[in-house]
């Protein structure tokens, strides 16, 4: 797996594939593509506090979530790419 333990307040995703051919069969061109908004967690990074409140992860490992289309900090590990954000990027969790 990987080596990469988040601090606190943090997750890191594996980025999901986007289909590059539309339910017709027209392939898009890299430059159209949009950037991936779903992924897989890998790793969650503990508890943080604000104004002495606990704020703990919305999710855990496993979870594949919708995150916000610019949040967090792309990383790339054994030519994977991969992506750390905040506890606040994620926006819902995919049942």
């Amino acid at each position: 797996m990987t080596k990469i333990n988040p601090v606190a307040g943090f997750l890191l995703v594996e980025p999901q594939k986007q289909d590059t051919t539309t339910s017709s069969g027209i392939v898009l061109p890299e430059s159209n593509q949009n950037k991936p908004q779903q992924g897989k967690i890998l790793a969650v990074g503990d508890s943080v506090y604000k104004d002495g409140r606990e704020i703990s992860s919305p999710c855990k490992i496993n979870d594949i979530v919708v995150y916000s289309e610019w949040g967090g900090k792309e990383y790339k590990e054994n030519n994977v790419n991969l992506l750390l954000l905040k506890f606040d990027d994620i926006m819902a969790i995919i049942k």
